[in-house]
């Protein structure tokens, strides 16, 4: 018999309900110590932590004496992603592997270097001996974040230089780790499905000669069949999720556990345990069960009232999960709008009409406009609200046909070049382990022998 934790006791509900109040912390008490509360301050920008080279993150100056809140820009590498993405489009080439290079190396690869490169990739892209069936096939989760934290986990253990954190090593590491998180998602969702479902169970070789996304679509389907729209727009999300920055929650947890001098595994595997959570990658799923309630209680998809009557019961939590929010909507950063949404939106609406999904997707347009009219007649906003990249994510791969569960993977498949980007650059430059301050409010106590204890 499977061994499973058991659920809360009543005696560990109990102790959990006596110990609350020693938890709580007096909101005011922040605003009294000047603690800037998710290291923002009272605007929402970020406390300056630290400094990078990777990607750079701005929102345009609208000229009306109003800063940060015009159109938002992203650049890799002081590249603008607009352009990149324009590049290999114009180009009809697959642009996942050199924007890999480019956040690695800091330059866009001439085609010699992209080939050598992709060689590399591809050399390393298969797992160690029996390692499908040693841990990918043993005790498979439900949540694939997990699966792919327990694998990576594993590898420290194939792995004869593990704790080697000198860059060249680390640069290896990083490498064989991008290669292999595709192979480790499709492999890890194929065994849990075979498991819970009892489907047939396949595991396809990923191919030298495909790019990560060809791959991806490859290893997932039965028939490994995909169209050359499907491949590209994955391809497209792969680049426009790769990087956003130092402070975004998973690449400080990089950060973080990179300064400890701690193995990459490790370090990876923190970031995996960030981006799992519901505020960070584990939003497009949020998306997409949103849009779901709302196709189910919205009678008329092209009705404005009745659609802009649903999101203000968003908002006044009496719709969907009632936490009231509009997922998709809003960024920390970002205020008229994030450059990653505007640039795949256009591609969305092609997959769009090839998948005969043209109703849906107009649908999505509809609330990405009505949304932020919504969202300030309720509440007081000191930005602008637009849509972020999370907001079609979620519709893109359910056209693909990429199950809910490998959501948030993908999204791990593609930040991973940003996160070895950063471990390698705190390696580098800091040779200070990270440790903000956090202020004690604690009353001082006596301490007290056991005779004189009350229960």
């Amino acid at each position: 018999m499977k061994y499973k934790f058991s659920s809360v006791t009543p005696e560990i509900k109990k102790l959990a309900e006596k110990s609350m109040e020693g938890y709580k912390i007096n909101p005011e008490l922040y605003m009294q110590y000047d603690v800037k509360r998710g290291l923002r301050d009272l605007d929402g920008n970020g406390v300056v932590a630290g400094l990078t080279n990777i990607s750079t993150i701005k929102v345009l100056n609208t000229g009306e004496g109003m800063l940060n809140h015009g159109d938002g820009k992203l650049y890799y590498r002081g590249i603008d992603v607009e352009d990149i993405v324009s590049g290999f489009i114009k180009e009809k080439r697959f642009g996942f592997e050199e924007t890999i290079y480019l956040l690695l190396f800091g330059s866009m690869p001439s085609e010699h270097e992209l080939s050598e490169f992709k060689k590399i990739l591809s050399d390393f892209r298969a797992l160690p001996t029996t390692f499908t069936r040693d841990v990918i096939m043993k005790a498979p989760s439900d949540n694939m974040m997990n699966t792919l934290a327990k694998s990576v986990l594993a590898l420290y253990s194939y792995d004869d230089n593990a704790n080697d954190i000198s860059v060249p090593n680390v640069m290896r590491q990083c490498i064989e780790l991008i290669t292999l998180f595709p192979v480790l998602a499709v492999y890890g969702y194929n065994a849990y499905k075979y498991y819970n479902s009892g489907g047939s169970l396949f595991f396809h070789d990923p191919a030298p000669d495909l790019s990560i996304a060809e791959n991806l679509l490859y290893m997932l389907r039965p028939d490994k069949k995909y169209t050359e729209l499907e491949a590209r727009i994955l391809d497209l999300a792969l680049v426009l999720h790769a990087e956003h920055g130092g402070g975004n929650n998973s690449t400080f947890t990089v950060h973080v556990v990179s300064s400890s001098g701690t193995d990459t595994y490790s370090a990876i595997a923190a970031a995996l345990g960030s981006l799992k959570g519901p505020k960070h990658g584990g939003a497009n799923i949020k998306v997409a069960m949103m849009f779901d309630d709302m196709k189910e209680n919205v009678k008329d998809w092209t009705d404005e009232d009745e659609v802009r009557d649903y999101l203000q019961k968003l908002l006044s939590k009496q719709a969907f999960d009632r936490a009231g929010l509009i997922y998709g909507m809003g960024h920390a950063v970002y205020s008229q709008s994030d450059p990653r949404a505007k640039v795949f939106k256009g591609f969305v609406e092609k997959l769009s009409a090839e998948k005969g999904r043209e109703k849906e997707f107009a649908l999505y347009s509809m609330v990405e406009r009505l949304a932020p009219e919504v969202i300030s007649s309720q509440r007081r906003i000191f930005k602008g609200v637009c849509a972020n990249v999370d907001f079609y994510s979620g519709f893109v791969y359910r056209m693909l046909g990429i199950p809910d569960e490998l959501f948030t993977p993908l999204f791990a498949v593609s930040r991973i070049a940003g996160w070895s980007a950063h471990r390698i650059e705190e390696l580098i430059n800091s040779n200070k382990i990270i440790r903000p301050a956090y202020k004690a409010i604690s009353p001082m106590h006596e301490y007290t022998d056991m005779e004189n204890r009350m229960d």
